[in-house]
């Protein structure tokens, strides 16, 4: 007999309530979550024993948007969700990365967590929602979970954090100018596990200000969830975390000596194969059934933690011979690609991404087709993993959900320095090609993508740079920040700390933590230590470039107007046709959105003037007193018709064709000529009265009274 258990709370503005026991019933752990009207349900099933030989963790986060729960219908031929969006893959990253770090140490069982949003009210962001489901039905389900965590955002406004903001007011946030922050922080009750950001130039202060916050905010939802579990949760499975102390003896005496010797090697692939033949020897002097233990792995990263971790906390000193402050040396260059729009080189020690950018018109934005709407968007960067950036045979595809994690990250931190769309017009895409890699690809994508747009001629706020703290905290409570942290600091290490920005302040945060004992304090000197590594790299970028270069000859200008709203009809025509001729006959793109902003591009300046003269006669009022070159369309006894300002005509008297008394029109003119007129002005009725007299036929130039009497 299933119970069905629900617990609430006022949240913020908002109730959330957790619901669990009615749906889902022979999952491990089955919650739904509601805050406002926004739903996610979580499942989590794992496996009740480990496959043989398995030495890692195998746990799968799998975050779903149905478009049903907008009450929407997905586009497409197949009209069914298909792929996973971009969002759907940053929030399974946003889910994975503060829940990994709390299973109990050993457990290897698969594990897998599934999220559906079943309703979006269109206020409540579903991914803060999904966190808290899927914390709740992990701690339920009986798994070795050392949780719960909750999640919160956090928006800084006039100077206040405001609890999770509406999606309105998080949506493309640099073009919401009282909007600074967009933070998703999430926790235990004791330690922030996870920080992801996009900022407009916070300082330290008010970033730090931001995370502690946001951890305040959430200690009640990690105490609801507590409340359901007394009620509902399932028997804690079985396990025991492995004991394999006598195991990494045997490794340490085999191989201690060697291994360190291996550490202090300072190339990279030197160190990578001395480190494998190391292991190899190890391995090869342990007893048959040593060999055949499954903890071996573990014995085997333990015994290279300790070498790595033991020496930076005691001496300061790091595998590649630097102290804790130290950056690697830094090269840029920019230009380097001849015909691309902009292109930089940027090098720090053995990473170096090879970063392209490319600037084109309205119709190259990409369309967003988001529960909450459709939007365009006008920046994109894209991030590129090789394995050749490692020396690795590798498989080589589509992005995985690592390399549109790294690419999210850097555009969040240059989102904030980019010029507004109506002084800059282009679509902006970036490309990072990473060539070499060994630690943080994702921070030299930041400064390469930086300086290549620099180099197309972007004029950017503020050049943004880049850098990945690390964190090694001992069992004593000894600690040490780290700079500029390397491959094998970052996966023997205990934090992931990345810090992007401009001299004036961060842009964007995120931090992966994998032990639950990071301080304020601990955090404080990560920042501080960030910052001075940012204005150092700052400098050494400046070498190559300081601010926007030329603008690219290979990239397509593009001119703005304005038109009425009212008019932007005219300009379109019935089913296209005017704005097609428009096109054709100057050689120009022409793009109009709704709010009667036109952007004119061509790489021939002449193309765009045509089609701005032409997009002006339809919309611009003719001026009284203004000459205007036309075109006769009609000649009747009375006078000339003339096409003067786009589809408008007027009627050139006859009085007023020549300063003598004419027969009839047709003495002087025929249609199809072109002539210059002067706007008289408007009879009674509103029609145009127009002359030709007055003004010089040959050069358009309006004569003098006295010249055009006589």
């Amino acid at each position: 007999m299933f119970h069905k258990t629900t617990k609430s709370m006022t949240w913020g503005e908002e109730t959330l309530t957790l619901e669990t026991g009615k749906v889902a019933r022979q999952a491990d752990g089955s919650v739904i979550a509601t805050l406002g009207e926004t739903s996610v349900m979580a499942n989590v099933t794992f496996a009740k024993e480990a496959k043989p030989g398995q030495d890692f963790f195998p746990l799968t986060v799998h975050y779903n948007e149905k478009y049903y729960a907008a009450g929407k219908v997905p586009g497409g031929f197949f009209k069914r969700e298909g792929r996973p969006t971009e969002k759907e893959t940053l929030t399974s990253r946003l889910i994975d990365r503060p829940i990994r770090p709390l299973f109990v140490p050993g457990f290897k069982h698969e594990v897998l967590v599934i999220c559906t949003v079943l309703s979006h009210d269109l206020v409540n962001d579903p991914d803060i929602v999904a966190m808290i489901a899927a914390s709740a039905a992990l701690t339920i389900s009986g798994v070795p979970f050392m949780g719960p965590i909750a999640a919160a955002r956090v928006g800084f406004a006039d100077g206040e954090y405001v609890l999770n903001p509406e999606v309105s007011d998080m949506d493309q946030l640099r073009l919401n100018p009282e909007q600074r922050l967009d933070l998703v922080v999430a926790g235990t009750k004791d330690a922030v596990m996870m920080v992801e950001s996009e900022a407009y130039e916070l300082t330290e202060a008010e970033m730090l200000g931001a995370v502690t916050f946001a951890h305040q905010q959430l200690q009640p939802v990690i105490d609801l969830i507590i409340d359901l579990a007394e009620d509902s949760a399932k028997e804690p499975f079985d396990f025991a975390p492995p004991d394999y102390s006598a195991l990494y003896e045997a490794v340490k005496a085999a191989g201690e000596t060697e291994m360190r010797a291996a550490y202090a090697i300072l190339d990279k692939q030197e160190r990578t194969s001395a480190v494998a033949a190391v292991k190899e020897k190890i391995v090869a002097g342990l007893s048959e059934d040593r060999q055949a233990d499954p903890n071996l792995g573990s014995a085997l990263k333990k015994l290279e933690s300790t070498v790595l971790r033991g020496d930076v906390v005691r001496n300061g000193k790091r595998i590649d011979g630097r102290d804790l402050r130290t950056v690697r040396q830094i090269e840029s260059e920019v230009g380097l690609l001849p015909r691309t729009h902009g292109s930089a080189l940027f090098t720090r020690g053995e990473t170096q991404a090879l970063v392209v950018t490319t600037l084109g018109t309205g119709e190259d934005e990409q369309i967003i087709d988001a529960l909450h709407g459709n939007y365009r968007a006008n920046f994109m960067l894209h991030y590129n993993f090789p394995p050749y950036s490692v020396g690795e045979v590798g498989r080589f595809g589509p992005p995985g959900r690592r390399e549109i994690g790294h690419g999210k990250l850097a555009w969040r931190a240059l989102q904030a320095v980019l010029p507004p769309p109506t002084e800059f017009p282009y679509t902006i895409r970036v490309v990072s090609e990473i060539t070499e890699s060994n630690g943080s690809s994702s921070m030299a994508t930041v400064c390469g993508s930086s300086l290549s747009m620099m180099d197309a001629g972007v004029p950017l706020k503020a050049p943004v740079a880049g850098v990945a703290m690390g964190l090694v905290l001992e069992d004593d409570g000894a600690w040490a920040v780290l700079t500029d942290i390397l491959g094998d600091e970052d996966h023997l290490g205990d934090m992931d700390f990345k810090v992007a920005g401009t001299k004036d302040g961060i842009t964007s945060l995120q931090m992966d933590i994998k032990v639950a004992g990071i301080t304020p304090q601990i955090m404080e000197q990560a920042l501080d230590q960030a910052r001075e590594a940012r204005m150092h790299i700052l400098g050494e970028m400046s070498k190559a470039l300081t601010e926007a270069g030329d603008f690219s000859a290979h990239a397509p200008r593009i001119e703005t107007m304005q038109v009425p709203v009212d008019k932007i009809r005219e300009v379109i025509g019935s089913g296209g046709k005017v704005i097609r001729e428009i096109v054709e006959v100057s050689g120009a793109k022409v793009d109009i959105n709704d709010d009667g902003v036109v952007k004119i591009a061509s790489p021939n300046a002449e193309a765009i003037q045509r089609a701005y003269d032409m997009i002006h006669s339809i919309v611009a009022e003719p001026e009284e007193g203004k000459v205007y070159k036309g075109k006769v369309v009609k000649l009747v006894d009375f006078g000339a018709f003339v096409n003067f300002f786009g589809k408008r005509d007027g009627l050139v008297h006859v009085s007023q064709i020549e300063n003598r008394r004419l027969k009839h029109p047709s003495d002087v003119l025929q249609e199809g000529q072109e002539v210059w007129v002067k706007l008289l002005g408007f009879d009674d009725r509103g029609k145009v009265r127009l002359s030709m007299k007055v003004v010089d036929q040959e050069t358009g130039k309006e004569m003098a009274s006295e010249e055009a009497a006589e």
